[in-house]
């Protein structure tokens, strides 16, 4: 668990709601997991008292209360059931019952990390104070629940300033606010040096676009190291597996402690987003060690990774050059730009400050609303008091 100095002024019981896709465990799947796990033991380690709603497989050193028995890709594959009444269904009723059983444990906050509809929802009809943290961009069901679920004791946070601009185009509210991912920086040390090799690392899946990678590694004639869960096997046997050899080399799902030392290793990531990028979890955990980024510029890329990295077009054409010129970036520059804005302190001090501020809002004015789909808990139908 990590140590984070600084107490809370107020120690908080919280309910953390994790998206359930996948178990929130080592190795992580992806950045969703990954953020819910640093979070919920960031907390922890600042004296406040949390409770896990994941998938029944997680493994955190926190109460863990299952959200379902075991994460629904073993049942419920996505690339098969996504969008289908029988995975819906399914997700839906977990989450009402998850619901209905956080209503009677006395929480003072709920932090919803969850892609699903129900929880925003909840805490505008029923004034309960809660933090919804967006992960991805915006989808139609969810970006319909965030939008009808604005209110003071509802607030809403991006990781980077485009990626909250997805939702609101025209400006967000100012219940909605931009807090960046952060990372545990004893669990990615700083490198020195590095090879003179290359490394990608995420889910292996066409919007990762590894093969982007590849691509510009073999043009620069640069060594590759490709780590990763994958997701979207047609795709790795069209596009990753062909490719290997040569001076590229798959390295699998690598363990926190095997892929920080693959990135402390490396001269240089490869980031190859083919989607508008909310954040890039793996770039800041590789420029914490040292290792600086040749991006593709898609979404919040160049507002995270800054001065610690070099761009390409958004097709990947030119990232060949970006890697060669990423390669001459002081490491330094990379470890300090995530030691000042990407730390898991500056993370949790963040939503510090949110939990306070839609705990004192419970009772500001605001329209009553109701939504049919959700049975709301007896429980939360009379306001809870909101004092800080």
């Amino acid at each position: 668990m990590p140590v984070l100095t600084k107490p809370p002024v107020t120690p908080l019981r919280i309910a953390l709601l994790a998206h359930c896709r996948h178990p929130v465990a080592p190795p992580f799947m992806g950045g969703m997991e990954a953020h819910s796990h640093a979070l919920a033991h960031g907390l922890a380690a600042r004296g406040h008292e949390v409770v896990l709603f994941a998938a029944g497989d997680s493994r955190v050193q926190v109460p863990l209360q299952p959200l379902l028995p075991r994460h629904y890709d073993r049942d419920f594959p996505w690339h098969e059931f996504h969008g289908t009444d029988r995975l819906d269904a399914y997700l839906d009723a977990a989450h009402a019952d998850a619901l209905d059983l956080i209503g009677g444990m006395g929480f003072d906050i709920i932090h919803n990390n969850t892609l699903h509809r129900y929880p925003p929802r909840l805490s505008r009809a029923a004034r309960v104070p809660m933090v919804t943290s967006l992960h991805v961009p915006p989808f139609d069901a969810l970006l319909r629940a965030i939008h009808e679920s604005v209110a003071p004791w509802h607030r809403i946070t991006g990781c980077s300033a485009p990626h909250l601009t997805g939702y609101w185009p025209e400006g967000a509210p100012n219940t909605a606010h931009i807090v960046p991912n952060g990372i545990d920086l004893s669990a990615w040390p700083f490198s020195p040096t590095g090879d003179g090799s290359a490394v990608w690392a995420g889910r292996i899946t066409p919007n990762k676009a590894p093969h982007l990678a590849i691509a510009a590694a073999r043009k620069a004639g640069v060594p590759l190291t490709i780590l990763g869960m994958i997701e979207d096997s047609d795709y790795f046997a069209a596009y990753v597996r062909p490719a290997l050899g040569g001076g590229v080399r798959y390295g699998g799902h690598a363990s926190a402690g095997d892929l920080a030392a693959a990135y402390g290793a490396a001269s240089v990531l490869l980031f190859t987003p083919q989607w508008d990028e909310p954040f890039g979890l793996t770039a800041i955990e590789a420029m914490a060690c040292g290792t600086p980024v040749a991006a593709v510029d898609m979404g919040a890329v160049r507002e995270v990774i800054g001065e610690a990295g070099c761009y390409a077009a958004p097709d990947g054409s030119d990232l060949d050059a970006a890697l060669v010129a990423a390669m001459q970036i002081p490491r330094l520059r990379a470890r300090h730009r995530v030691e000042t804005r990407f730390s898991l302190e500056r993370m949790v001090e963040g939503y510090e400050r949110l939990y306070a501020l839609a705990r004192a809002s419970v009772a500001e004015p605001c329209e009553p609303v109701a939504f049919p789909e959700i049975e709301l808990p007896e429980c939360l139908l009379i306001p809870k008091a909101s004092a800080v």
